[in-house]
This record gives C-alpha cells, sequence and structure tokens, in this order.
C-alpha cells in the first residue's frame, strides 16, 4: 500500500458537556495539527498517490471552514461533544466528498482509503480512517 501525507493546522475554539471532561467543560481554545494520508495500493498513471499540491489545498480548504470558529456556535455541531476524535472523522469526511467531487483531480477517484489524524500536543493525537 502506497501512502501520501500531507500536514497543515487549525485553531478553534469549544467546549464539552460531561463531568468526564473536567475543567474542559469551560470555553476552551486548542490548535491541532492535521495530517491527512491518502492511500493505495498502486501508483496512478503519473506515479503518484494523489497530487500533493492539490491535496494541500484541499486540506487547507476543509479547516478553512472551521478556524477561528467557536465551534459552540457552529449549526453544524449543535448538541455534539466536539472531541479530538470527532473532528477527525468531520474532516475525514468533508475531505472525502472533495476527492468524489473531483476537487482533487481524476485519479485521485483510484485511492481508497483516507486516514486523517489530529495532533493534539506532542503527546496526545487521535485518527480516523476510512474508505473511499
Amino acid at each position: 500500500m502506497f501512502a501520501l501525507t500531507v500536514r497543515d493546522h487549525v485553531m478553534i475554539a469549544h467546549s464539552f458537556r460531561g463531568e468526564v471532561f473536567g475543567p474542559a467543560q469551560r470555553l476552551h481554545g486548542a490548535t491541532y495539527v492535521v495530517d491527512a494520508t491518502f492511500r493505495r495500493a498502486e501508483p496512478d498513471p503519473d506515479g503518484l498517490v494523489v497530487d500533493i499540491g492539490l491535496a494541500t489545498r484541499e486540506l487547507g480548504g476543509v479547516l478553512g471552514g472551521l478556524n477561528y470558529r467557536n465551534l459552540d456556535d457552529e449549526p453544524d455541531f449543535a448538541g455534539v461533544n466536539t472531541s479530538t476524535e470527532f473532528l477527525a472523522k468531520t474532516i475525514a469526511d468533508r475531505l472525502a466528498d472533495r476527492i468524489h467531487a473531483g476537487a482533487l483531480g481524476e485519479h485521485a477517484r483510484g485511492l481508497s482509503g483516507l486516514q486523517v489524524t489530529l495532533h493534539e500536543s506532542h503527546v496526545a493525537w487521535a485518527s480516523y480512517e476510512r474508505e473511499l
């Protein structure tokens, strides 16, 4: 399996409901380093997993919809704890929609999988992996 990863970051604010979250129940900020890893069994006709420039642009576009936002105020997330795990899935699903729409080029339709990892810090991160 071949893989290519691009990286960006996103800065958000949010709060959580539930005693398990302790002080994170209060509004707080988070800056995540975000890795998007694209997978395929064989390189495309150009010898690529996916075009790095297009992958970087589209990841940035997905993150741009979240960046500098208080997620508690976003209608898409009403009533949801926007945990790192939840955000990894949300970003992966939005990126997959762009892949299926052709935003990463026609050859990207041959991708078999996508993994999005959000790094909360140098010691903690969460990922979501899906098929395409």
